[in-house]
């Protein structure tokens, strides 16, 4: 399985809890706004702790409370794809994508660059890029990390439909070519329908 997850979080007066288990392939958390699915994300990635719980991504225990294990979040390796891409301004495409390149990782910046599409971005800045361009930068920029496992938080929630497309295309092929496990956060039925093996309701 790649994702086992049973965890627990009160945030504020809000209790948020979540078991699951899920075969390999892109997992999607479903359901409305406010009903912790971001968080539930941060706890797997380790940005946020559950207050009791257990994860285990692809067979490694990453967080047992019961266990007193908690994985730093920079050795989890989780490819953190955001909302919104979060590519740092003042840097050209380029730049952002090797900004956090792992020597001897999953994928070589060329490599990236050919299965993402994006060799004529690269001398582009940040906000010259369209929504859908500067998502794919995003997601080169998470590869380039050589992630274990990819997390995505709604990356086509800001996109126009033609945008979404291209995006969802590229996601579809992360899933069947790359094989590395995805947990995707989505209030869109039709998209999680599309692309997720598992689908888990929040």
């Amino acid at each position: 399985m790649s994702f086992e997850v049973a965890v627990s979080r009160m945030i504020g007066d809000t209790h948020i809890t979540c078991s699951f288990t899920a075969k390999p392939g892109l997992t999607a958390l479903y359901g409305p706004s406010g009903a912790g699915k971001t968080s539930i994300l941060n706890m797997v990635s380790g940005l946020l702790k559950p207050d009791r719980g257990r994860i285990v991504v692809g067979g490694e225990v990453l967080f047992d409370s019961e266990a007193g294990t908690d994985v730093p979040v920079q050795l989890r390796r989780a490819g953190y794809v955001f909302q919104d891409a979060r590519l740092f301004p003042h840097l050209r495409v380029r730049a952002n994508l090797a900004y956090g390149l792992r020597q001897g990782g999953l994928m070589s910046l060329d490599d990236v660059v050919a299965f993402l599409g994006i060799g004529h971005l690269l001398d582009r800045w940040p906000r010259s890029l369209s929504g859908g361009e500067a998502q794919r930068v995003a997601i080169g920029r998470a590869l380039l990390s050589d992630p274990r496992f990819l997390l995505m938080d709604e990356p086509l929630s800001s996109l126009d439909r033609a945008r979404r497309e291209e995006v969802m295309r590229t996601i579809e092929r992360l899933r069947d070519e790359l094989c590395l496990p995805v947990l995707y956060v989505s209030h869109e039925r039709s998209e999680v329908e599309r692309l997720a093996g598992t689908i888990i309701e929040i």
